[in-house]
């Protein structure tokens, strides 16, 4: 399963076109989710919007394991080849 995520990583970055935002946003936030687990970070303030974002995107998959976050990375990188 690591290794099908690490390549499943490197062939996000080499997609022909890239993702709109709301599409990055859930890669990010499997992707922080299948390396890290559920997030336990503070929420950062309205001064960091991006930060907060991304804060967002990695909560909204709290509760999934660390192996159905790869797999449902691995499944949309698939989908966006």
């Amino acid at each position: 399963m690591i290794e099908e995520f690490t390549v499943a990583i490197e062939r996000s970055k080499a997609l022909k076109s890239r993702p709109d935002s709301p599409m990055l946003l859930k890669l990010y936030g499997l992707y922080k989710q299948g390396t890290a687990g559920d997030n336990a970070t503070p929420k950062p303030g309205f001064g960091d919007m991006m930060a907060r974002t991304k804060w967002t995107a990695w909560t909204e998959c709290k509760g999934l394991s660390q192996e159905e976050a790869m797999q449902r990375y691995i499944d949309l990188v698939a989908g966006l080849e």
